[in-house]
């Protein structure tokens, strides 16, 4: 009842405010061709993808509020072709795709490394991973308030962790990193507000 019910409804409404679409609209200004995302969750990346894409491959293991899903799909501008599997094994051939998307996504994805890994074999060899997640602080203190509350954090937000070093797990999947930005989230809690958004490259 609240993993199914509760709880992605309060994730829809936390995620769609002001400051996680500003850094939405940042990072997929890149966006173009055919495109991957993993972990699409509500949908809410779809009014931020510029013109330049054609098509969105959408991946994600459960349907969430799929009422609200399908009428931000109908709004898209391409095709959106949603499918509820693990990002751990993608469907898709190998080289398929100039960008792959992950927003607020590694935090919760049981194997992270190995879904990032499915990325970097689905891309194309000069195609784009784009990513935008929270994840372990710079700040010793603050690392470890995320690592002594991340049991708690597990349990009420359905598998999301706190201190995952989300640089350190797309440079260990094979990718180099192109860019890294990290900043602190104003309006968060610093312990879910630590921010990595970058482009990584396979």
């Amino acid at each position: 009842m609240y993993a199914t019910y509760i709880f992605p409804r309060l994730m829809d409404w936390v995620l769609r405010g002001e400051r996680f679409q500003a850094q939405r609209q940042r990072l997929l200004a890149a966006a173009h061709g055919n495109v991957v995302e993993i972990g699409f969750g509500t949908g809410l990346n779809l009014p931020h993808y510029p013109r330049t894409v054609t098509d969105l491959y959408a991946v994600d293991p459960a349907p969430l509020l799929p009422q609200r899903v399908a009428q931000r799909v109908a709004q898209a501008l391409f095709p959106v072709r949603l499918q509820h599997v693990s990002a751990e094994e993608l469907p898709y051939e190998p080289a398929t795709f100039d960008c792959a998307v992950s927003t607020f996504t590694l935090c919760t994805i049981p194997d992270p490394l190995r879904s990032l890994r499915e990325v970097r074999r689905v891309l194309k060899p000069d195609g784009r991973f784009l990513f935008l997640e929270h994840g372990r602080s710079d700040d010793p203190t603050t690392a470890r308030w995320q690592d002594l509350l991340n049991p708690l954090q597990r349990r009420v937000a359905c598998g999301c962790n706190l201190n995952r070093q989300i640089d350190q797990l797309v440079v260990e999947a094979g990718f180099h990193l192109e860019q890294l930005d990290r900043e602190i989230l104003s309006g968060v809690p610093r312990v879910g507000g630590e921010l990595y958004r970058g482009t990584a490259i396979p």
